[in-house]
């Protein structure tokens, strides 16, 4: 288990020594942490877009969606350190491939949502089932929600789906 994934403190001296380089190897590569951070945040988004899409078709149902949001609370839950790096601050716009991996769930999302609901306003619902999917994933890192199984995470998750999916407003 590495440092990304056991949840130990992050810093470059801690990656050179997992790395097995000098503590003064990433400064060759990175300019700072902050750089460091957004190539480790920006292969992240692209493992999770990966779990979210591999082996997978576009979602075509509120049931797809839900079993998309599990996916992503699942990857939360498997590398802690990882995702809250990922979002445990802005996106450094000055970083292209963090930016664009970024980008990339985002219309993964939008294309699901415009894909199960062909009338609404997929940009929006895009955002919605994003904060859903990531605000259920930090309640359960953070321990504000409790689970006895993998599985009873997964039933409560596509649980609040189908039910934020099934009012009707208006």
């Amino acid at each position: 288990m590495n440092m990304l994934e056991a949840g130990a403190p992050f810093s470059l001296r801690a990656v050179a020594r997992e790395a097995g380089v000098s503590a003064t190897a990433p400064y060759r590569h990175f300019a700072d942490r902050e750089a460091l951070e957004s190539a480790l945040a920006a292969q992240g988004l692209r493992d999770l877009t990966t779990d979210l899409t591999e082996g997978r078709t576009r979602p075509a149902s509120a049931q797809d969606l839900g079993n998309l949001a599990v996916v992503y609370v699942e990857f939360a839950l498997r590398r802690p350190a990882l995702f809250r790096l990922m979002f445990g601050n802005a996106c450094d716009e000055g970083s292209e491939e963090r930016a664009e991996a970024a980008a990339e769930i985002h219309e993964l999302l939008r294309l699901a949502m415009a894909n199960v609901f062909p009338a609404g306003d997929a940009e929006s619902l895009a955002s919605a089932g994003w904060a859903l999917a990531h605000g259920l994933a930090y309640l359960y890192l953070d321990g504000k929600l409790g689970a006895d199984s993998n599985a009873e995470i997964a039933e409560h998750v596509r649980a609040a789906v189908a039910a934020i999916l099934s009012v009707r407003v208006g």
